[in-house]
């Protein structure tokens, strides 16, 4: 599991290669990513953008912003924990993703809370 923590919110995320979803005789390589947000801090944080970094084995760089994730703004009170799964298709079987989600809490302060860098990997493939 890959773990960061800014400003009390910590982001846990841990992946795993989808073989049912990907053709790696056509470079589709797919894969699901299991996100933990968990409020550590004293005040009520929403989440309101992302903003990926994804990067292939060939170094190729994508990036994805947008708002909020898989559809929702969740707003995360001290003590509460969000979970979501969402997924990436490559066209190599490794690579990383990292980013930042763009918190908003109760007061109007603003901040970026780090999505630790992770591997995307198909097992039995050195990255």
């Amino acid at each position: 599991m890959f773990t960061a923590i800014t400003d009390g919110v910590r982001v846990s995320v841990e992946s795993s290669y989808l073989p049912e979803h990907s053709a790696p005789e056509d470079d589709r390589y797919a894969f699901a990513y299991f996100i933990t947000i968990s409020n550590e801090g004293e005040a009520r944080v929403q989440l309101k953008r992302r903003h990926w970094i994804i990067t292939d084995g060939n170094g190729k760089v994508e990036e994805v912003e947008g708002p909020g994730v898989v559809g929702e703004q969740p707003t995360l009170s001290p003590g509460e924990t969000h979970r979501y799964t969402s997924g990436a298709v490559l066209a190599t079987p490794v690579g990383t993703m990292e980013g930042t989600y763009e918190m908003h809490e109760a007061g109007g302060r603003v901040f970026q809370a780090e999505i630790p860098r992770f591997s995307l990997q198909m097992p039995g493939v050195m990255q």
